[in-house]
């Protein structure tokens, strides 16, 4: 099983990019979700953004990412930390046929949000969905928020997904007047899926064959789903005894739901009490 991220610099193009391939990580976030293919797609080629963006994290963040829209696929939310622990959802109609993105997700919006310790508040863009293709959303927020040209070629199954993202700097032109169109073609080849058995290193030399790369170290990807109870009780701790109380008396239980890990919570009227004791209970 291979996740990983590597970037690379195709030098005598000024032409940067990454590469990202997901498979055991990708299927944990797709165990136990009965997601319709059409959103699994989605879900990949979102994940796959994801990570090669959240690459670029210098600093201890989360950078998030959303989609709401009218369609049959209402939402997806996928976020990645600056050590590229990955996690998602999405929220789709029980049966969702396959159709062109634009009717998939409906008239919304793309929402990312860049949260770090060392910032007074969240910075958050966010701009129309933009485009017929995941990629095209993407390469047009790209062109908004970077000023850089940027393709986005990604590829993905119910085993693994793969990515490619290429950004033109500068100098591109000056270097090769035809550098940008060549690269674009070559890196549009991903989808051979003899390609995703081999490693970032064979894959980029068999697609830049003629060009010279400079390829940079891998950076692993991890699942993001940790169990964390501490946090569900100080949150519980937060509503206050008498409205967790009522909830209880009202239901029987307290069910505190995890959408983006795919994970309930469910106290009994004991595991409450020991939780405003501020002890550890046992969580069914």
């Amino acid at each position: 099983m291979t996740n990983y991220v590597q970037r690379f610099f195709l030098e005598d193009l000024d032409i940067r990019g990454a590469i990202v391939h997901l498979d055991s990580v990708w299927q944990q976030m797709l165990q136990d979700r009965d997601y319709p293919t059409p959103v699994i797609e989605i879900l990949g080629e979102i994940s796959a953004t994801a990570i090669l963006m959240g690459d670029n994290l210098k600093q201890t963040g989360r950078l998030t990412i959303q989609l709401n829209g009218s369609g049959p696929v209402s939402m997806l939310v996928i976020d990645c930390n600056e050590a590229l622990h990955l996690r998602g959802m999405a929220k789709c109609e029980q049966h969702v046929e396959a159709q062109p993105i634009p009717d998939l997700l409906g008239h919304g919006q793309l929402a990312l949000t860049l949260d770090m310790p060392s910032m007074k508040e969240s910075y958050q863009s966010i701009v129309p969905l933009d485009g017929n293709t995941i990629a095209e959303i993407f390469e047009h927020y790209f062109k908004q928020s970077e000023q850089l040209p940027s393709r986005l070629f990604l590829t993905t199954s119910n085993e693994a997904i793969f990515g490619i993202l290429l950004q033109k700097l500068p100098a591109t032109d000056q270097q090769d007047p035809d550098g940008w169109a060549r690269a674009e073609a070559l890196a549009a080849t991903i989808n051979d899926q003899s390609l995703l058995k081999l490693s970032a290193e064979e894959i980029l030399t068999r697609l830049f064959f003629e060009e010279t790369i400079r390829i940079f170290d891998a950076q692993t990807v991890h699942y993001g789903c940790n169990e964390d109870p501490a946090k569900i009780y100080a949150m519980l701790r937060s509503l206050g005894r008498e409205e967790v109380d009522s909830i209880l008396h009202e239901f029987g239980e307290v069910v505190i739901s995890d959408d983006i890990c795919n994970r309930e919570y469910r106290f009994d009227a004991l595991a409450i009490d020991a939780v405003f004791r501020e002890v550890s209970p046992t969580v069914h």
